[in-house]
């Protein structure tokens, strides 16, 4: 069994002990944002039009998408705690144009729909920047593209056939770079060549999106309101009754946001699993720290391996670095102290200083986790209930800042009845296969999770496991 750089080049304990003291545990993204009053929680009896539960970036932008498409309409969405306090705000800002978590999980699923995917999915991507622009969301939107990065020699043949591939169906937007042209990208003695993906990748400032956006419907006339954690769905006469602690509202539809949390419908408790990743922020770099890493064209960067790491800058040059440890907990709990886990963090401060080893001495300021909400098909299912009345999106896999948008206009044209190009897509008419039960699931996630280490150890090579999951089509590789 061999090792990874991370192992043949491990920084001192002293070192990842100095980088990690005083390091806070909380949302980097969530506390850079000014001071919002909490608002209201739900009271009372009403209706709607449109109910949405959860307020992320699902749930927001499907409130601002239901007002663009009738203005007139009463829009409410119910929020369990505070706007954008999960995953939406949790995340690492990566806005990747893909609607199935790469490309080659879209090709081994929807072969047929895979050029229309790409094609829907750029174009949710321009649109997203298009409307950040246009309701004046200060996000720190960067189109600046994404680095995929080998640090092991067997990668340098994934980064040759995948550039080779995109080119047989003329597209050149992926950029091979050499071992010296990477290094001198971004300077880092563990990267052996790389991929630029120049058009398909930004970067954005989650919590800054998220309150943008509440903020945005807001104006647009939707009606928010926190602490409403909705308890049922029950039916009435033509319409859906909404259940809160404090109050009911009759809604003529109902669009269900709820991310990585239990479903209010019962046919989707097995559907998803919850999966913690974690992440740590520097403090931030000062003139000469950047001139020693260089990444002036300030791209998103993760590597290749399963256990793979992302990283990024952020507008005031702090170093985002996250990944690697993807932790399941028995039963699908979700708990606040599953957040704080020293090892994982450990782990993380010791990869990045094998990465750039030129900071040693830099601080992190910030270090959190988030339930990541994983489905069998490694990105967004869709679907409906209650005669159509109810739509759900859900299952984003940790790729769903970009893709949120788009199953939010998925969500709406499912509940208007309309045949469109999107509710035509294999993707959102089929469900995925759901998790088994408990002791199941656990098992096999956690032997999953250590078949892809093993694999990481071993050139790439996937064992009888994953090789089963494969042929499935329920093996994932990145």
């Amino acid at each position: 069994m061999g090792t990874t750089v991370y192992e043949r080049q491990r920084p001192a304990a002293s070192v990842i002990d100095q980088s990690l003291s005083g390091t806070r545990q909380s949302v980097f993204w969530l506390d850079d944002l000014p001071g919002v009053e909490p608002r209201p929680p739900y009271a009372g009896e009403s209706t709607a039009d449109l109910v949405i539960v959860g307020g992320g970036y699902t749930g927001l932008w499907t409130a601002l998408l239901a007002k663009r498409r009738d203005p007139d309409a009463r829009v409410v969405v119910l929020e369990a705690k505070r706007v954008g306090w999960a995953a939406s705000g949790r995340n690492g800002g990566f806005c990747e144009a893909s609607l199935t978590h790469g490309r080659d999980n879209g090709v081994n699923r929807w072969p047929d729909e895979i050029d229309r995917l790409d094609r829907l999915g750029l174009a949710n991507l321009d649109g997203m920047g298009e409307d950040i622009a246009a309701h004046g969301i200060d996000a720190d939107w960067e189109r600046v593209g994404a680095l995929s990065v080998a640090t092991e020699p067997h990668q340098l043949a994934w980064l040759d056939e995948w550039v080779d591939e995109a080119t047989s169906r003329g597209d050149r937007s992926l950029v091979r770079l050499d071992e010296a042209a990477t290094r001198a990208t971004v300077a880092s003695p563990a990267y052996l060549g790389a991929v630029w993906e120049t058009e398909t990748n930004a970067l954005v400032h989650p919590g800054k999106l998220v309150s943008g956006l509440a903020t945005a419907a807001e104006e647009a006339g939707v009606v928010i309101h926190e602490a409403s954690p909705v308890h049922a769905l029950d039916d009435v006469a033509g319409a859906v009754k909404v259940v809160t602690l404090r109050g009911r509202i009759t809604a003529k539809r109902v669009a269900l946001a709820t991310n990585v949390f239990p479903s209010l419908l019962k046919r989707n408790r097995l559907m998803t699993v919850p999966v913690y990743d974690y992440a740590l922020m520097t403090e931030p770099l000062t003139d000469e720290q950047l001139a020693a890493v260089g990444w002036n064209d300030r791209q998103g960067i993760s590597d290749l391996a399963n256990q793979f790491h992302y990283y990024r800058l952020s507008a005031d040059n702090r170093i985002l670095y996250g990944g690697y440890d993807a932790v399941y907990h028995y039963g699908r709990r979700i708990r606040e102290d599953y957040e704080n886990r020293p090892e994982s963090f450990r782990t993380l401060a010791s990869h990045f200083f094998t990465t750039f080893p030129q900071l040693e001495g830099l601080r992190f300021t910030h270090r959190w986790a988030g339930a990541i909400d994983t489905s069998t098909q490694f990105c967004a299912f869709f679907g409906t209930a209650r005669a159509g009345r109810v739509a759900y999106a859900a299952g984003f896999t940790g790729l769903g800042v970009a893709a949120t948008r788009f199953a939010g206009d998925v969500m709406l044209d499912l509940l208007a009845g309309e045949k469109t190009e999107r509710t035509e897509l294999e993707m959102v008419r089929k469900r995925p296969l759901p998790f088994p039960p408990e002791p199941a699931a656990a098992i096999g996630i956690n032997a999953t999770r250590w078949s892809l280490d093993r694999a990481d150890h071993s050139e790439g090579r996937r064992n009888l496991l994953l090789r089963t999951l494969d042929a499935l089509g329920l093996g994932f590789d990145s």
